[in-house]
């Protein structure tokens, strides 16, 4: 007997089971697509940033986050384009980055949790109708039965839980594995963002403004210097 045939005698309870089982392997491989992108190495990001930001290169930064697909990279370039708003505007711009970009990681996985919660119970709710079935046949024979006209539909009762199990262990144990992985991105953001507000809070970006003011003084003492030396350059009568 092959898995079609047995999966026809565990009843209607069966295409249930396998609707979950479908959902379970779509969210899986989507997940696993997702995380495997979302893998950087933070530390060699953001020596690149403190690198392009100690020249007051903002541009560079938002560059360097923009070639880098991941969910760290996309909420350091929203706070480094808050940079001339502020320390709060940097804040609140990293947070609400950092709440879509964790909200992203986290899409689907409860509906895995939900899955590998209802396809066990979907088993032992085959499993019941079937033992309720099997006792309706005692029923209905007068209990003049032998145990060849009870296992036949005991056993084709239990299918359902075992198919049940079959999809919710593997759920379960893909859900407790994508809750890992991304608590350790979760961790890894919140370290970056950390050690980029610090940076910002210490002022490691020269402002522009100060910057041109800084040059225009320069070219007014040039201006100055050379007239000076003008009128202390001796005359020829």
């Amino acid at each position: 007997m092959n898995m079609i045939d047995l999966f026809l005698k565990g009843g209607v309870v069966m295409w249930p089971i396998l609707l979950c089982s479908i959902i379970a392997v779509v969210i899986i491989v989507e997940r696993f697509l997702t995380l495997r992108k979302a893998k950087v190495d933070p530390k060699q990001l953001m020596m690149k940033i403190r690198s392009t930001l100690s020249r007051g290169d903002l541009l560079g930064a938002i560059n360097a986050c923009t070639q880098v697909d991941a969910p760290v990279a996309k909420i350091l370039k929203e706070g480094i384009a808050k940079y001339k708003d502020g320390h709060e505007a940097v804040r609140e711009a990293v947070e609400n980055a950092g709440k879509e970009q964790v909200n992203e990681l986290e899409k689907r996985l409860d509906w895995l949790a939900n899955i590998a919660g209802v396809a066990p119970m979907l088993g032992f709710l085959g499993t019941v109708t079937g033992m309720i079935a099997a006792f309706r046949t005692i029923e209905r024979l007068g209990g003049n039965v032998n145990p060849g006209n009870l296992a036949s539909g005991i056993w084709e009762a239990m299918l359902t839980t075992a198919f049940g199990l079959i999809v919710g262990i593997p759920a379960l144990g893909f859900y407790n594995y994508f809750v890992g992985r991304v608590g350790r991105f979760v961790f890894q953001i919140e370290q970056s963002v950390e050690e980029f507000l610090d940076m910002v809070k210490a002022g490691i970006v020269p402002d522009a403004s100060q910057g041109e003011k800084s040059a225009a003084s320069g070219k007014t003492m040039r201006t100055v210097f050379s007239e000076e030396d003008e009128f202390f350059e001796p005359k020829n009568d």
